[in-house]
Order: C-alpha cells, then structure tokens, then sequence
C-alpha cells in the first residue's frame, strides 16, 4: 500500500469509479466530499472547464483542512467537435449521444485539484477516443444493460462498449474512467516534495 509520508489522503468525490482506481493502485485514502459550485462560464475553453471545475470542487475545503491532510478533487469532462457531453437525461438522451459518438473520434479531460492547508495545484489529462461505428440495437444493448445514466458522454469505457466498440485510445485509459491515475500520483509525490 502507498503512504505519502505522515500525510492523509482524502479523496473529495462521490465518483465510485475514481475510488476503486486510487484502490487499484494500492493509494491509502479515504473519502469525504464536499457539496460544490459546478458551473463554469459559458465562454471558457472547452479544454479548460475540467481542470476549472476541480478547482472550484476544492473551495468548500479551503480553511477547513487540517494540518496532514491533503485533499484531492477532479472532474472529466467529454468532448466532442468542442462540445461538452454531460451526463444524460435518459435513455433517449444516452442514445442521441452515443450516435453522435459513432464511428468518431473524442476527447476526455479530466481536471485534478490537490491541496493542503497551505498550498495548491491544479493539473489535468487528454486522451483521446476512438469509437467504431455502433448501430442501433448495440446502443440500446449497452444502455439497456449497463444504465450509463452517471456517466460523461453516456459511456464508461471499462463496460461493454468500451470492451467491444473502442477502436483506439491515444492516452491514459484511466483518464477516461475518471482519474489519471499515473498523474495524480506524480503530482502527489511532486506536491508533497516541494513543500
């Protein structure tokens, strides 16, 4: 298992996939989140908004983190021809989705936001996805089966049409889960060493 020292890990988020990933990779932490501000302004970049959106997820921390903690907050966010691909509405909404993704190529950034006490930094990841073309029926298999209701851009790439209908990823594969994991802990051992 993986210390960092004297120091508590917390992980601010309700995100099961970002915990079993920090559990994957043998990191001591614990988890406990904070209700956050989520928008972001309309006339942000698109690469920006997920690192922005940590940002603001770690404002409900700042003064109330004790000495030997440090906090870590992230959001990903799914890109398409520069537009943002939340989580759907429903299963209609899952599906104009996924055939707007359809035989495309996409872009998954996830934003990272470690703090303590006394310092912070923020940081995020790109990869890049690529989808073969999915007809109709293996759309509503995977949403039938598999309810991608909490995901980004209605897909989870560790299910069936991650497995099956990626045909390509260009970077961390743990990015498009939900946590960079291989850059989260650089940072980590990074931010612990520099101050």
């Amino acid at each position: 298992m993986i210390h960092f020292g004297n120091k508590k890990l917390i992980l601010s988020s309700n995100s099961p996939r970002r915990k079993e990933l920090l559990e994957l990779a043998d990191i001591v932490f614990s988890v406990e989140c904070r209700e956050a501000d989520e928008s972001f302004p309309l006339d942000m970049s698109v690469n920006n908004v997920a690192e922005f959106i940590a940002v603001q997820k770690s404002v409900p921390w700042k003064g109330k983190i004790n000495q030997g903690e440090i906090i870590l907050t992230a959001d990903s966010v799914v890109i398409l021809e520069e537009e943002i691909m939340g989580k759907p509405k429903d299963a209609n909404h899952a599906f104009e989705m996924l055939q707007k993704l359809s035989g495309k190529v996409h872009r998954v950034i996830t934003g990272c936001c470690i703090l303590d006490s006394k310092n912070q930094k923020s940081f995020s990841d790109i990869t890049e996805v690529h989808f073969h073309h999915l007809s109709n029926a293996e759309i509503n298999y995977y949403i039938e089966n598999y309810k991608p209701f909490d995901k980004a851009g209605a897909y989870g790439i560790q299910e069936w049409i991650g497995l099956n209908r990626v045909k390509e990823i260009r970077g961390s594969w743990s990015n498009v889960v939900g946590l960079p994991v291989h850059k989260v802990y650089s940072e980590l051992i990074s931010f612990l060493e520099s101050h």
